[in-house]
């Protein structure tokens, strides 16, 4: 037989499969007492201690360019709300119509097939 229809034979080999699949392993979870203060404050309000427990963690963690912009990101999603409540469904759609009409000819649906 020539070259062309030489083949390595075998099964194909995929990028990145090492072939070999390891366990992973089981981590173990180590349960820590209870604080008094934890527990006085979460029989007051278990919404306010987790709200708290949330600001707190994530403000740890993040950095000044990153509050920025959580907090500007909040704002913007806040105006939109807003601006999306301040209109009716009628208006909507009928601001969207007058939007259509303005469209060029262009961006029609073509006919297709007799009629």
């Amino acid at each position: 037989m020539s070259d062309a229809y030489f083949s390595s034979g075998g099964g194909l080999k995929l990028k990145g499969g090492g072939g070999v699949i390891k366990k992973k392993k089981k981590k173990t979870v180590v349960e820590k007492p209870p604080v008094e203060s934890d527990s006085i404050k979460s029989k007051e309000d278990p919404t306010e201690s987790f709200n708290d427990s949330k600001s707190s963690a994530g403000s740890a963690t993040m950095t000044e360019a990153e509050r920025r912009f959580e907090e500007t990101r909040r704002k913007r999603a806040a105006e939109k709300a807003a601006k999306t409540a301040s209109k009716s469904h009628k208006e909507r759609v009928a601001e969207f119509n007058a939007y259509l009409e303005t469209l060029s000819e262009h961006h029609d649906i073509p006919r297709v097939g007799p009629g």
